[in-house]
């Protein structure tokens, strides 16, 4: 049995040491309080699970639905951005719902990247974007998000032989892990670099809900002409506590959906309509539960930086997601680090080498975790240190 050579482009997967010594010290019956995992601890609000039960008992829904989605979702999904954002979208051509927005990232890559052809991708960032690039068969070229820069590329470091092969260029604001924000200025620039490139944008933003202060987030589309070259994904995850139920979707330039379209009518058979029919519930019914988790994840995050300052690491008070960006002490690695806290105070966290080279000498934070797990981290963490 002979497997494809692609398979050798992937990395092998680092946190593999660093869950299995996790799962010893748990069998070994150590209680181990994780940061690690960005999946919200809240529940799913009542009123989209009960929508969905009533809709789990038709029998309409219980056949194979279309990889274009109902049609009443895509209408939802449009209404959303434009109550939102003020984007207007064809619900028709510039709407797709997806299987969770990182299916789509996977497969879209597909409908851009060919062997020889490179991606821009941003480092640190979301693994999928690199590794969808490999699986294509082209190659990353990793832009580096730096804290001097704040987190965001410089366009003009790009080589101009890198960009006579770009065929496709990441971005993600706002940013996991590093917690960054950022504005329509940026976005604009972006939009103008792609055009005068002949690039195609994939703006990955399931985060603009999950913000603090009450400092919203915008859209990429909602630049003028950004729909000429950009789409958005973005996700029921994260707005709504819907990691589990797998729903997002991806809007903007009809050409590309159309393309990502054909490449999933071809590889998947949709989303199960009941939980479509509940993804159109969170979108058309009350928000109030974002403003509620909201409210939870800023009290975590304020108690979380002020003991991570306390004992020395270096964080910037993040705007948005639900992630904490720490440096590491001088002389450690993301990895030494991240075992250090394991091994001496019982406490999980993600190395930032994990999401690139970048990301060395920091560590990722989730406040996805009770309140009543932080608490214990938070006294593990001030004990530690003294």
């Amino acid at each position: 049995m002979n497997l494809a050579t692609r398979l050798g482009k992937l990395p092998a997967y680092l946190f593999v040491d660093i869950n299995r010594k996790i799962e010893e010290k748990r069998a070994r019956g150590e209680d181990i309080v994780s940061f690690a995992i960005g999946d919200p601890d809240l529940p799913t609000p009542s009123h989209i699970i009960e929508h969905m039960c009533r809709a789990a008992h038709d029998p309409a829904n219980h056949r194979y639905p279309e990889t274009n989605g109902l049609p009443e979702l895509r209408q939802a999904i449009a209404e959303w951005y434009k109550r939102r954002f003020g984007v207007v979208l064809n619900s028709e051509k510039e709407v797709l719902p997806l299987i969770g927005s990182k299916e789509g990232i996977g497969h879209v890559t597909l409908c851009f990247v060919e062997p020889g052809d490179i991606a821009l991708v941003t480092d640190p960032g979301y693994p999928v974007y690199s590794m969808s690039t490999l699986i294509a068969g082209g190659e990353p070229y990793f832009m580096p998000l730096t804290e001097e820069n704040d987190f965001l590329p410089d366009f003009n470091a790009i080589p101009v032989e890198v960009l006579v092969k770009a065929k496709l260029m990441w971005l993600n604001y706002p940013n996991n892990p590093t917690g960054a924000t950022t504005n329509l200025d940026f976005f604009e620039k972006a939009i103008d670099f792609a055009k005068d490139h002949n690039l195609a944008i994939c703006h990955d933003a399931p985060y603009t809900e999950v913000y603090f202060d009450d400092q919203k987030p915008p859209s990429l589309l909602e630049v003028p002409g950004a729909k000429e070259v950009a789409i958005e994904f973005h996700s029921l995850s994260k707005t709504y506590h819907m990691t589990g139920w797998r729903i997002g979707m991806a809007v903007g330039n009809a050409e590309t959906i159309d393309a990502l379209f054909r490449v999933k009518s071809n590889l998947d058979s949709g989303i199960p309509q009941a939980i479509q029919h509940a993804a159109i519930e969170a979108l058309r019914g009350s928000q109030e539960c974002i403003s509620e988790h909201n409210a939870v994840l800023q009290r975590r995050r304020d108690k979380l930086t002020k003991v991570l300052r306390e004992i020395g690491l270096t964080t910037r008070m993040p705007k948005a997601t639900f992630y904490v960006w720490a440096r590491v002490p001088s002389g450690y690695t993301s990895v030494d680090f991240t075992n250090k806290l394991l091994d001496e105070a019982g406490i999980a966290v993600t190395p930032g080498i994990g999401y690139g080279r970048e990301g060395e000498g920091y560590i990722r934070l989730s406040l996805t975790l009770p309140d009543d797990r932080l608490d214990k981290a938070i006294d593990r963490l001030s004990n530690w240190c003294r």
